[in-house]
C-alpha cells in the first residue's frame, strides 16, 4: 500500500511539475505559426539552435547557427536590445534555449511552432 502513495505522489510531481513548465514557457516565449514567422523573422535576430551537421544539412535562409551545446559561450552575438526568433529540429530546443536566455535577460524571444521539420519556406543548404 504504501508503494502505491509513493507512485501516485510521483506521478502527481510530474503532472505538476509539466503543468508548471508548461506555463512558464508560455510566459517568456511566443511561439508562432510559420507564417507569422515568416511576416517577421527578418526584421529580428534569426538563430537556428541545431548542431552544426543540422544546420549544414539546410537552414532557413538568413539563420545562424548558434548552438544549444555554444549558447553559453556565445549568447553575447545575440543582441538584446532586437527581437530573437529561434528555432530547431521540432521545437524543444529553442524552447530551451528561449529559457536561457530570459534567464540571461532577453525578453522579445519567439520561436517556431513545430519546428524545421514543419518548414515550408526558402532554405539553404550545404552543396
Amino acid at each position: 500500500m504504501n508503494s502505491l502513495y509513493f507512485l501516485l505522489v510521483v506521478i502527481a510531481a510530474v503532472i505538476i511539475y509539466s503543468v508548471f513548465t508548461y506555463f512558464y514557457q508560455k510566459r517568456i516565449v511566443k511561439t508562432i505559426t510559420e507564417e507569422d514567422f515568416r511576416s517577421g523573422y527578418r526584421k529580428a535576430q534569426l538563430i537556428d539552435v541545431r548542431e552544426p551537421n543540422e544546420f549544414e544539412g539546410g537552414h532557413i535562409l538568413g539563420a545562424r547557427n548558434i548552438p544549444m551545446s555554444q549558447m553559453r559561450m556565445r549568447m553575447k552575438e545575440i543582441r538584446p536590445d532586437m527581437p530573437v526568433y529561434l528555432y530547431c529540429q521540432s521545437g524543444m530546443r529553442s524552447a530551451r534555449a528561449a529559457q536561457f536566455l530570459h534567464r540571461k535577460g532577453y525578453k522579445d524571444l519567439t520561436q517556431l511552432q513545430g519546428g524545421f521539420k514543419k518548414w515550408s519556406g526558402k532554405v539553404k543548404a550545404k552543396k
